[in-house]
């Protein structure tokens, strides 16, 4: 029997850490079903990074779910997309809030609002979530002031109990949002996100997959943490002109565009082990807005050792190509479409996508519904 490559040992090394507590009897397939992760949660039903969008990805069958890691004024590593918490919270009523709204540059772009390191946990504790896309998703806007900011600590705890109540694994994805920025204003993220990990015994079994958009903090916890089974670090990608954000800071050149050709791809794999570009980098959009010709990064990655999990599939008529869009309008939901437009991009090879909608995303994997 011909070895096996270094992506097939870490794709069936993510198989075996998915499938641990299943029945013994349950036969392991020789390529495993794409993963299907929950991007913020459920955030297509449910405000993002709350336990509510949580709870709902996992009874909709993630199998692993995402939370991006930003710090508070007193270093407690919480869960917002974003460190600027003025549309994914209800601090604009708050009143003893009002003297903290302000502007910063962070990353290069600078932005009015209210931002997670001006407060402690206590005060990010009395906020209430709301739905980012506002009348985009009605679901979730309903569900507007119900849930708390959540620490990550009680996303791992939670996490843990679920797994227990489902009898399977549950995977994170934690997302280190913005390193260099909390780095230089003296809220590193790196020392905090490692002694949470070594804190919990269950982020010592359960799948856990570490993402950033920069490259300087994957290195550091590639050679902090080596190479524990249950650990995959995965390189994001962004706009292809842009340049991430620690090398901006460093002075270096490189954009994002020279990190997805061949010998980029090849030098992620030193240090990485999945590459997440956005959906639209593996099959680009033909000017009638309809899907083209794949590109070739989903092959490239696998001959280079990485897996390919992309970003972010929506249930919406607005987000989805053209090919797939209904005549009901553009905020409306439209999972026949969402379904079938995953079906395409799982075609080309994909080892697992994001999704704002996993119950959609689990029957593109399943091949249930339409």
């Amino acid at each position: 029997m011909a070895a096996m490559t270094r992506r097939e040992t870490l794709v069936a090394g993510a198989a075996t850490v998915m499938l641990a507590g299943r029945a013994a009897a349950t036969p392991v397939a020789s390529k495993p079903k794409p993963l299907v992760i929950a991007h913020r949660g459920c955030s297509a039903l449910r405000p993002e990074h709350t336990l509510g969008a949580y709870a709902k990805a996992l009874a909709d069958g993630a199998d692993l779910i995402e939370p991006d890691l930003v710090a508070t004024k007193d270093g407690v590593l919480v869960i917002r997309h974003e460190n600027n918490i003025a549309g994914t919270t209800d601090v604009a009523v708050h009143p003893e809030f009002a003297g903290r709204r302000t502007e910063k540059i962070v990353d290069g772009e600078r932005q009015a609002g209210w931002f997670t390191e001006d407060f402690t946990l206590a005060e990010l504790k009395t906020l209430r979530a709301v739905e980012r896309l506002g009348p985009v998703r009605p679901e979730s806007r309903s569900h507007d002031g119900q849930f708390q900011i959540v620490s990550f600590e009680e996303m791992i705890d939670f996490a843990a109990a679920e797994a227990a109540a489902r009898g399977r694994m549950i995977g994170i994805v934690p997302e280190l949002k913005h390193s260099t920025y909390f780095g230089r204003i003296g809220l590193p993220l790196e020392d905090r996100f490692l002694a949470t990990l070594a804190a919990h015994d269950y982020c010592r079994r359960a799948p856990v997959m570490i993402q950033s958009f920069e490259t300087a903090n994957l290195r550091t916890l590639r050679n902090r943490l080596g190479r524990p089974a249950n650990v995959s670090l995965v390189q994001l990608i962004d706009d292809p002109a842009a340049i991430p954000a620690d090398i901006v800071a460093s002075g270096g050149t490189g954009s994002y565009a020279t990190m997805t050709t061949p010998a980029g791809l090849a030098a992620i794999a030193t240090y990485a082990d999945i590459v997440s570009p956005a959906s639209r980098a593996i099959n680009p959009l033909g000017p009638d807005g309809r899907l083209g010709t794949p590109a070739t990064i989903v092959a490239d990655a696998h001959r280079a050792g990485l897996r390919v999990i992309p970003y972010t599939f929506r249930p919406e008529n607005r987000f989805l190509a053209a090919d797939f869009r209904d005549g009901a309008g553009d905020d409306a939901r439209n999972p026949a479409g969402s379904i079938a437009e995953i079906r395409r991009y799982l075609a080309t090879g994909i080892d697992g996508f994001f999704t704002d909608d996993p119950a959609l995303g689990r029957a593109a994997v399943d091949g249930v519904g339409p």
